[in-house]
């Protein structure tokens, strides 16, 4: 989709008034919103056109964020919400994090094939990691969150790391702990400071229903 150049500034600025209304989504209890769409993402890097899917029998984070963000691929034009290679996530940082049978997976495009990563099998050595950032598009699971803060601006967030903060005036969420039991969740990226892969086993799969994680 093309804008026209008498349109560009127009339309940039009903995107700037869009990116700070409130918009309620079904998913974390209700609670998460987008909010600021052009502030800070959990990717510093152009995502792939792929999505991968995480889940894991429990997650227990300790300083929990979340606020609106926009991932974007290579070649995407930032300034335009409707390009295709742009796409409007949930930010959701930890500062410290144990996944329990955790369970990453993403298909290959174009082929009948799979690559599958699992860890944190052992309940007494799950997976770690700190500091971690996802950009969401969808997450699933049952969520309690410890002393949680919903409608803090979005440049406020203080719980879920150095690098989990949004822009001001976007509309955010924060809590000093959460646990999410059964999680399931479908991202663009993730990125950590430290990421501790107890009982890595790493596998492609192939065939007409390669192996996914849910």
């Amino acid at each position: 989709m093309s804008v026209a150049q008498g349109s560009a500034v127009k339309g940039r600025t009903r995107w700037k008034r869009f990116a700070t209304v409130i918009v309620p989504a079904s998913f974390i209890a209700g609670a998460i919103v987008f909010g600021q769409a052009t502030g800070a993402i959990a990717a510093s890097f152009n995502v792939s056109g792929s999505q991968f899917k995480v889940s894991a029998d429990k997650l227990v984070g300790t300083g929990f964020v979340q606020y609106g963000g926009m991932a974007s691929e290579k070649g995407a034009n930032p300034a335009n919400p409707a390009d295709p290679k742009n796409h409007l996530v949930a930010v959701s940082g930890i500062a410290s994090a144990k996944l329990y049978n955790l369970c990453q997976s993403v298909k290959v495009p174009g082929l009948p094939a799979s690559m599958v990563i699992h860890a944190g099998k052992d309940p007494n050595n799950p997976a770690e990691a700190t500091n971690l950032l996802i950009d969401l598009s969808s997450l699933k699971g049952d969520a309690t969150f410890d002393n949680i803060q919903i409608g803090i601006d979005a440049s406020d967030l203080t719980k879920g790391g150095p690098n989990a903060k949004g822009m001001q005036g976007g509309f955010a969420q924060q809590a000093d702990g959460v646990v999410i039991t059964n999680l399931k969740q479908v991202a663009w990226s993730t990125t950590a400071g430290t990421f501790k892969l107890s009982g890595l086993d790493l596998s492609v799969s192939t065939g007409a229903n390669p192996e996914e994680c849910f």
